[in-house]
């Protein structure tokens, strides 16, 4: 199934900027949709919730006036992102802004619930339902879902176990709607190869935790330029789903990132309310696999930019190298 209009007529590069804990605002997400990809933003980042109304307003109006000022380049829809557990006590009231706005896309997480995505159509939006495994993608789809958005191994934050080939493959086996896939993209022959195992879209977070735009701390940005894959933990310790996280931020809080506990997944922790615990874990930065790419701090259209560079050499090269492959065989047949 060919993507939906809002997801494949005004991007430059088939990305969709991931929604950040407490880093994605207004700033990154207009900056992310100028340049092109879609920018998005967890609901709970705007603090107090009176605040997600003014939010969206703004983007709402500063995309529009890009637009009418740039009709040769529009910018890409945004998306709002809803946790939809039931810790978050904030859904409703979130819920009813982005429905206010008409956000384009709406992104939910840790849960699929028939009433959210109805809410969302309403008005004509899509609903991607984020999942880890078989299982979560089939009761997602069931329940409404428009689109998945596959979590593989490696992913910043919360993140899945299952390598991209395998989750990709078992998603496509059935359904044929839009599918991004989430794990480790942080250059454009990373986004090219999402395409390549079945997805349609790439789902970047971590390159952009170190752009200008991103609410992170200057360390946060540093240590991110200067860590590998191997730096990277996967523990349920701070929010009780397993995520991906950086030691040397686990290290700095005085706790071992080698010997971590397990946390109870019956008391997760989003940090809706502004909880002690939330601002305990306010240190401990998340962060995926793909980060020995990233080795500066730009603007975040200048991130695009050279994504999308890297991008077009790298579908470049796999022409040349099918040409080739392609000349070899007609030889041997003659």
């Amino acid at each position: 199934m060919a993507l939906p209009p809002v997801l494949r007529d005004r991007l430059r590069l088939p990305v969709i900027g991931s929604p950040l804990f407490i880093i994605s605002g207004p700033d990154l997400v207009i900056a992310q949709c100028k340049a092109g990809i879609v920018g998005s933003f967890p609901a709970l980042n705007a603090r107090p919730a009176s605040l997600l109304d003014e939010w969206l307003h703004r983007i709402t109006e500063e995309l529009a006036a890009w637009d009418r000022d740039n009709p040769d380049r529009p910018s890409a829809p945004f998306a709002v992102n809803h946790i939809v557990h039931k810790t978050n006590d904030r859904l409703e009231h979130d819920l009813e802004m982005s429905t206010k706005w008409k956000a384009p896309v709406v992104i939910t997480s840790l849960g699929a619930r028939e009433d959210v995505n109805a809410a969302v159509h309403s008005y004509g939006g899509v609903v991607l339902h984020d999942v880890i495994n078989d299982r979560f993608a089939r009761k997602a789809v069931e329940k409404g879902a428009d689109g998945l958005i596959t979590v593989a191994a490696g992913a910043g934050g919360h993140a899945g176990k299952l390598s991209p080939f395998a989750l990709v493959q078992e998603v496509r086996e059935w359904f044929d709607g839009p599918i991004a896939l989430s794990g480790s993209i942080a250059n454009g022959r990373a986004i090219l190869g999402a395409q390549a195992m079945g997805a349609d879209l790439a789902y970047i977070g971590s390159a952009f935790i170190a752009t200008q735009e991103a609410n992170a701390e200057a360390e946060y940005k540093a240590m991110i330029v200067q860590s590998s894959a191997d730096d990277i933990v996967y523990s349920n310790l701070f929010t009780g789903v397993h995520g991906n996280y950086l030691a040397p931020s686990i290290r700095a809080a005085g706790m071992d990132p080698d010997n971590l506990p397990e946390s109870d997944p019956s008391r997760m922790n989003f940090g809706s309310g502004g909880n002690q615990k939330s601002k305990a874990w306010r240190d401990i930065w998340g962060c995926g696999q793909g980060i020995g790419a990233i080795k500066d701090v730009p603007s975040a259209a200048d991130l695009v930019a050279r994504l999308a560079e890297e991008y077009e050499e790298a579908k470049a090269e796999l022409a040349e190298k099918t040409s080739f492959t392609a000349g070899r065989a007609l030889l041997a047949a003659e």
